[in-house]
């Protein structure tokens, strides 16, 4: 009898043992089911929240129904094989008046524009023209003939620019420019019409000497002689 009652105490501890650790598990297993009910709940409620104010949207916007009725309503028009109505169009007189005017409207503006670019190169040309004609002489002496005229009635050399003055005072009507009067003396000195000489960095031009008071020379000291 004494042996069985202290294996009888010590069955009796561990069992009690046992007993409190599942006591305690339960417990925090209540608590973590308790913490999980209530954020599931509060989750319940936003999704409750948050469904009454898409209704009242769908409403505002004025769809036809849930997307169930939606669904139901495609297939039951399946099913019938009738076909969805289109839009009524616009009519075919507005939209051929339409294709019409932009056409028109295009050969317009292209009509416009070809119209404004003549008259662009007509002022352009205009003025070149004007300055051709005047440049150019109708009628009277050349531009070789009047250099070669002037500088036969000089003594002394004359430059270009010279040249250029006088025949401008002498001509009003007519356009000389310097450099074109010395490409010319330059072409009447190639061809031994004129000479060319020069102090420093000047050039001057003075009318050639004529054949026939050259061979004058001779006979009037064979005859003084």
């Amino acid at each position: 009898m004494p042996d069985v009652q202290p294996e009888t105490a010590g069955v009796q501890a561990e069992y009690a043992a046992r007993v409190a650790t599942d006591l305690e598990a339960n417990s925090k297993e209540q608590e973590r089911l308790g913490v999980e009910m209530t954020a599931l709940q509060e989750q319940l409620h936003a999704l409750q929240s948050d469904h009454a104010v898409l209704l009242s949207m769908q409403q505002a916007l004025g769809s036809s129904g849930t997307p169930a009725a939606t669904a139901k309503k495609a297939s039951t028009r399946a099913s019938t094989g009738k076909k969805a109505v289109p839009a009524p169009r616009a009519s075919t007189n507005n939209s051929t008046a339409a294709r019409t005017k932009k056409p028109t409207a295009t050969k317009a503006k292209a009509k416009d524009a070809a119209k404004e670019g003549a008259k662009n190169k007509a002022v352009k040309a205009a003025p070149k023209t004007a300055t051709k004609k005047s440049a150019e002489p109708t009628t009277g002496p050349t531009l070789v003939e009047l250099i070669d005229s002037h500088l036969s009635k000089q003594s002394e050399p004359r430059s270009a620019a010279e040249i250029t003055t006088a025949l401008a005072q002498d001509r009003p009507d007519r356009t000389i420019k310097t450099t074109v009067v010395r490409t010319t003396v330059e072409g009447l000195v190639a061809k031994g019409r004129a000479q060319r000489t020069k102090q420093g960095s000047s050039v001057f031009y003075t009318a050639a000497a004529a054949p026939a008071d050259t061979a004058a020379e001779p006979q009037s000291e064979n005859a003084t002689g």
